[in-house]
């Protein structure tokens, strides 16, 4: 018979903060990357379409070419000194800066977790309650809520407290989209950009992760907090509705997304004579594959092949000083009873 272990059966009134972010592979080569996306794309919260379809259309078509070029993009912006990719690099960062920032005598642990890969949400709860976490904060580091990043990581989340017989108390960070110290971070690291720069941009380009129009359409909030934020950013820039444009990148198959389409529109930009233009990636917490390759080098090649000259993204907030002050002031709040 199992037993549980005497820190756990006591009971130390600890408190866990559970980071969670969206997923890595393990490698950019092909098998890793397989295992990766058939996890990723089989979630019935990302791809709703009919269930016996999709598993054709996924084994039989696109984990048979998807992975080899999904991994040329990886391979693009993989750490090579951690050998991982530099989402996991920067989310075990941030993790490691809250604790510092929280100080050696604080009775919060942090833990963090990947939706996807590993290291997995339900390995990390149980360490956690088997240390003597009775009362755990999860924290999804999606600033706009949807139920394809938000929904799902809490999902999983669940499914393992589910196994648990002895539950420990659970919280969750709401979505941060209109949150005054998450667009102050963002605002401050826009402007401390463009002072390194050199040049002056004539555009901010706000790039969101898009999403099909029908998960809108049945209710998704996503869409209205990305334009919120925006709107939100603008003020804090004071900039003008000419001086930003909103558009939403990563569509995948042939169902309509939500607009603009980001490459469509940085061509259309170039071709009308926009020269300078900067990026931003307000949707994402740390630096991936989407905002280095997809962003970063792609749509900054698209720039440049139809007539701008100049193209630089904003990193995320990351594992700065302005995000773990921000991170911390939220993860605060949802604690107050416990701390």
């Amino acid at each position: 018979m199992a037993k549980v272990s005497e820190i756990e059966k006591n009971g130390t009134g600890r408190v866990g903060v559970l980071l969670i972010n969206l997923g890595t592979p393990d490698d950019h080569s092909y098998w890793p990357m397989r295992r990766y996306l058939k996890e990723f794309l089989s979630d019935r919260r990302v791809i709703e379409t009919n269930r016996l379809v999709w598993w054709v259309i996924l084994n039989g078509i696109i984990l048979t070419s998807r992975p080899k070029r999904s991994g040329e993009a990886y391979r693009r912006i993989w750490n090579r000194e951690r050998n991982e990719s530099p989402l996991r690099t920067i989310t075990r960062a941030q993790a490691e800066a809250l604790a510092a920032a929280f100080g050696d005598s604080s009775r919060v642990t942090f833990e963090w977790a990947m939706r996807y890969g590993q290291p997995r949400i339900g390995e990390r709860l149980r360490k956690l309650k088997q240390n003597g976490h009775d009362r755990i904060l999860l924290v999804p580091l999606y600033p706009q809520y949807s139920a394809t990043t938000t929904a799902t990581a809490l999902d999983q989340a669940y499914e393992t407290l589910k196994e648990l017989r002895w539950q420990p108390a659970i919280r969750t960070l709401p979505p941060y989209f209109d949150d005054g110290s998450y667009i102050a971070a963002l605002a401050k690291s826009i402007r401390s950009h463009e002072e390194r720069l050199g040049w002056k941009p004539e555009r901010l380009l706000v790039s969101f992760h898009g999403l099909p129009e029908t998960y809108i359409e049945k209710g998704d909030p996503y869409y209205e907090q990305c334009i919120e934020t925006a709107r939100l950013l603008k003020e804090a820039l004071q900039i003008s509705e000419d001086q930003m444009t909103v558009v939403f990148q990563s569509r995948f198959g042939k169902a309509e997304w939500i607009k603009p389409y980001a490459a469509i529109t940085v061509r259309d930009l170039a071709r009308s004579g926009c020269r300078r233009l900067l990026a931003v990636c307000p949707g994402f917490s740390a630096d991936c594959v989407e905002t280095l390759e997809e962003v970063g080098i792609g749509l900054r090649e698209t720039f440049l092949e139809n007539g701008g000259e100049t193209f630089s993204t904003v990193p995320c907030l990351n594992d700065s000083t302005a995000s773990i002050e921000m991170l911390s002031a939220l993860v605060r709040r949802e604690l107050l009873g416990w701390v």
